[in-house]
């Protein structure tokens, strides 16, 4: 890409209310001609991944051989872009695991393997609806191509090329020092040969996976087939690799989440009103049927009396199966039932896949079920079967581009609404927590707060693993200067560039765990009637939880068959400082939050930095910009008051050339070309307490990490030393200190 043209100056059309005019200007990640440069965190990561033997659990935490923990900072691994691939060629693989490793990451989670490959026929038409799409303004994707061969009529056989793609890729991770995580059913679409009913009417066939005999079958057979696969490259079978961190069973799928949402009604048919998820008429009476049978051998007669009763069936009938609207006046007796019999399948089909894939086939690597995906609704019952599992893991989304109306607004001004206490419900003492899928999705204004925000409350939580959706490695010159989707984070200026910052707060650790946690037990009553309870009682579904309480203290579940939940203190006032002084979210009348992050080694100011007074020990801002994230790491083992190298990250907004928002700011209606557009943070930033300090140089990098220009010298001032913000325009800055 001509260096040249990536500086040219583009003028912002608009700037935010409230802030000044700070023109948006040019700049462009660019994996393939990135250099090593002092940004790169990769000294992170133990290389080979896996080199001293498998992952596991210890002390209720991902841990290496040796016992020393595991923290996962990963993306997940995708291809839904122009450009974009899931599974890049062989001579592009080790580029992308040497680009990853930069930005500290030590796991992909690769999603969707189990879609099918593509022809030359299908990737054309895919193109011709690209650039139809792109000549209106909008967006286009289309399902990233997978594993499963898709020139059968059935998806029972893997394609060799994909396979051995996957197998060369898997092994570069593994020499950088980044370990996999395998998902089985994500994405699969059923065809004629698979002999599945109904296979024209299930999509990625979510709930009836849990039920279906075939379908079941089907699952075991496709782990079989991944799982006992030998990869040449690196000697190994995948259910013997211990460059395997995990392995996932099934993704966002629940059958709690289908009886909660009213999505078992049966209706699913052709020609039919189809709204939204459904079961097709077959698989609704053989889940009637199962309910029936389970009630005969987990009830009396004289029960079951009671509930036909209570249904106003005939004696003799099926006690019919309760729709979402019916939750409320419901006899407790018949919807506890109902309750249990879910809780039943989904432990049974759960557990079962948990032995068939460790006992049967010898998987080594810890196994977890479903994610937590769907805060909206209570966790507790899905919990009940993932929690018998070997971790617990989550999903979560600020405002996701599915949420149409009011968006587009910053988290710092909804502390308690966070993606941070959302996924504070979910973890249990002396089980590892993961944090599989998580964004702030494109477009939005406020994204810089993200990574760092993330990566402290959830080091402070002492969380396993966080995995960003999504990373997409670009092919050769197929790619295009911009971001093309709304979870795409690989071209992204602001949080590409945050990555290696964000690695060094959670996988080195360089915020502190919380020095009190509070544990919470359900009886089994409570977790059942926990999806009785009105929405306003979202996320935690447990009245009286103060929901500050996961930015001040540790948030666990002890038990979901024991005590009831105990009282809680009342939330008190902002701002919700943590019990280990180290990190402090800040909330005015006027909506201008910010967070502060103040450890030994990395600290940071994000939100409303301008006029908010926040600060650090080492890190006073006189920022221009209304809204941004600075953080400051060292990049060597000694706390920032004595490294001779710092990172500095100063991110605020971004969009991509001619990007236009609709009237309301919300969503854009036009996604606009290439190249990315940065707002630079501009102003000051006094770097105080620099032990010794005689000289200090700062270093701006490009998008490819290259340097831009000579280093510039700080200025030495009454508080410190004096940084200048926004000439060159950056988001990586490296800080020299000469002593």
């Amino acid at each position: 890409m001509n260096r040249a043209f990536i500086l040219i100056l583009f003028i912002l059309p608009a700037a935010l209310p409230g802030e000044e005019d700070i023109p948006l200007v040019p700049f462009v990640i660019n994996h393939h001609e990135r250099i090593d440069s002092p940004a790169d965190v990769s000294f992170l990561l133990d290389a080979p991944a896996g080199r001293d033997g498998f992952v596991r659990v210890k002390d209720g935490h991902l841990s290496k051989p040796d016992g020393s923990r595991l923290r996962i900072w990963g993306v997940n691994l995708t291809g839904w872009v122009r450009g974009s691939t899931m599974l890049p060629p062989k001579e592009e693989a080790a580029l992308w695991a040497r680009t990853l490793a930069r930005a500290g990451v030590n796991c992909v989670r690769f999603h969707f393997l189990d879609r099918t490959t593509r022809n030359a026929q299908q990737e054309e038409e895919i193109e011709i609806r690209r650039k139809k799409a792109e000549t209106e303004g909008q967006r286009f994707s289309s399902p990233p191509a997978g594993l499963i061969d898709g020139s059968r009529n059935d998806t029972l056989e893997l394609d060799a090329g994909a396979l051995d793609r996957l197998d060369f890729f898997v092994a570069e991770l593994k020499k950088a020092g980044i370990y996999t995580n395998l998902n089985l059913n994500v994405g699969r679409h059923y065809k004629e040969g698979d002999g599945v009913p109904d296979y024209e009417l299930l999509g990625v066939a979510k709930g009836v996976t849990y039920i279906g005999e075939r379908l079941i079958e089907l699952q075991k057979d496709y782990a079989r087939k991944l799982l006992t696969h030998y990869n040449p490259y690196t000697k190994s079978e995948y259910r013997n690799e211990p460059a395997v961190a995990t392995v996932e069973i099934v993704n966002e799928n629940s059958l709690f989440e289908f009886w909660f949402r009213n999505w078992l009604r049966g209706e699913l048919a052709p020609g039919g009103k189809n709204h939204q998820l459904d079961f097709p008429p077959r698989y609704e009476r053989q889940l009637t049927e199962m309910y029936q049978a389970w009630l005969a051998a987990n009830r009396t007669g004289e029960e079951i009396a009671r509930l036909r009763k209570l249904a106003a069936v005939a004696p003799g009938a099926p006690v019919p199966r309760l729709r979402r609207g019916d939750f409320s006046t419901a006899p407790d007796e018949l919807f506890r039932a109902e309750a249990d019999f879910y809780t039943h399948v989904e432990t049974s089909f759960l557990t079962g896949m948990h032995a068939f894939l460790k006992d049967e086939l010898g998987v080594k690597s810890p196994v977890i079920g479903n994610a937590d995906h769907t805060y909206w609704i209570p966790s507790q019952p899905m919990l009940r079967a993932n929690s018998q599992l070997d971790f617990i893991d989550g999903h979560v989304y600020w405002q996701h581009p599915a949420i149409w109306g009011a968006r587009n607004t910053p988290m710092v001004d909804q502390p308690t609404r966070s993606t941070i206490v959302k996924l504070s419900r979910s973890p249990f003492l002396n089980r590892p927590f993961t944090v599989s899928e998580v964004n702030h999705p494109n477009p939005n204004d406020y994204a810089a707060e993200m990574i760092p925000i993330l990566a402290a409350y959830g080091a402070f939580q002492d969380w396993d693993g966080i995995y960003f959706y999504t990373f997409e490695p670009k092919i050769g010159n197929t790619w295009e200067p911009y971001v093309a989707d709304e979870f795409d984070i690989t071209l992204d200026p602001v949080k590409m560039s945050q990555m290696g910052a964000g690695a060094l707060l959670f996988s080195r650790s360089d915020v502190s765990p919380a020095r009190h946690t509070v544990a919470r037990t359900y009886t089994a009553d409570q977790v059942t009637e926990s999806m009785r309870l009105p929405a306003a009682e979202r996320p935690y579904f447990t009245p009286g939880f103060p929901l500050s309480l996961p930015l001040r203290h540790g948030s666990r579940i002890r038990s979901l068959d024991g005590g009831p939940t105990q009282q809680f203190e009342s939330d008190p006032s902002p701002p919700y400082l943590s019990d280990t002084g180290e990190l402090a979210w800040h909330v005015s009348e006027a909506k201008r939050g910010a967070v502060t992050i103040d450890t030994p080694r990395t600290q940071a100011v994000v939100g409303f930095v301008r006029n908010n007074q926040s600060r650090t020990r080492h890190l006073m801002p006189e920022i221009k910009n209304d809204f941004c994230a600075v953080t400051l790491s060292s990049l060597t083992d000694a706390p920032i008051q004595r490294s001779p190298t710092l990172l500095l990250i100063a991110c605020a907004r971004w969009q991509n050339t001619g990007s236009k928002w609709n009237a309301r700011r919300t969503l854009w209606d036009e996604w606009g070309k290439g190249p990315t557009l940065i707002e630079p943070v501009t102003g000051w930033l006094v770097l105080q307490d620099l032990d010794g300090a005689v000289d200090v140089s700062v270093t701006a990098l490009d998008g490819a990490g290259r340097s831009i220009g000579k280093p510039a010298k700080a200025k030495m001032v009454e508080d410190g030393w004096e940084v200048t913000l926004g000439t060159p325009s950056a988001t990586q800055y490296i800080i020299n200190v000469a002593r």
